[in-house]
């Protein structure tokens, strides 16, 4: 994927092909449980110093990693976002926090500024403005990135950063709970993720049954649904539906 999405790159601007080594350099590993550098200190788009901690304010937290000058992939990123987003039942600010956080210690609040005014023009009903879109200084970009598995490199020849696309989903206390990568992902996959982050914040019974019966698959970042669990669930559903009955009857010979 990461080929596909430098060739164009390289062709319109005429440059070499991308390094042989691009997939070593560039990418995800994933990194279920690692705990993310909730006091890292970045800035917001307002300029102020802020953290991961307090920006989460107890909530599950959708992390993406990427630049705002980038001309190609974070755009894609960014619309995919809003554009799942908006199809939620959650919203942004206040079932879960949104964090965009530039690799590029160069860029500045100002950039930040930009790309939420942008974005939340075109995403009108994604709550963009509850997000919060951070740039920070190189040990703190390097921190969170390495935490949560994201590797990147600024290329020379093309003057871009070559990175990988896909968003993190963070429980309260930091832990990283679950990937989902590319730039298009289910909404209902995703709600699963947050839900299943609040760690009993966020959902419904129904929800919480869901999450038993579906079993997520770290390779696609997806929901599938768990055989095993699943006849687990009806067993004991059973079970429980064969005891009220037995104790009806036995509640009626009584009588």
């Amino acid at each position: 994927m990461l080929f596909l999405l430098w060739m164009p790159v390289a062709w319109a601007t005429q440059a070499p092909p991308p390094p042989p080594d691009l997939a070593q350099r560039a990418g995800f590993d994933q990194r279920l449980g690692a705990h993310v550098p909730l006091d890292a200190r970045f800035q917001d788009a307002d300029g102020r110093s802020v953290d991961l901690r307090t920006l989460a304010r107890g909530k599950p937290l959708l992390l993406a990693l990427g630049y705002y000058r980038c001309p190609n992939l974070c755009d894609v990123v960014l619309n995919g976002m809003a554009h799942t987003l908006s199809r939620l039942d959650l919203q942004p600010g206040r079932d879960f926090e949104v964090a965009f956080v530039s690799i590029d210690p160069a860029e500045t609040p100002a950039d930040a500024r930009q790309a939420q005014a942008m974005l939340a023009r075109m995403h009108a009903d994604a709550h963009v403005r509850h997000w919060h879109f951070l740039t920070g200084d190189p040990d703190s970009i390097a921190a969170l990135s390495h935490s949560i598995g994201f590797r990147y490199f600024y290329d020379d020849h093309l003057h871009q950063y070559a990175h990988a696309a896909g968003l993190v989903a963070i429980t309260p206390d930091g832990t990283v709970a679950q990937y989902f990568f590319g730039v298009s992902w289910p909404p209902a996959s995703l709600r699963l993720a947050l839900v299943s982050a609040s760690r009993g914040q966020l959902g419904t019974l129904i929800d919480q049954l869901v999450l038993l019966c579906c079993g997520y698959d770290p390779a696609t970042g997806r929901y599938s649904l768990a055989i095993g669990r699943t006849m687990q669930v009806l067993g004991v559903a059973f079970a429980l539906a064969l005891a009220g009955w037995l104790a009806w009857l036995k509640a009626r010979g009584r009588a």
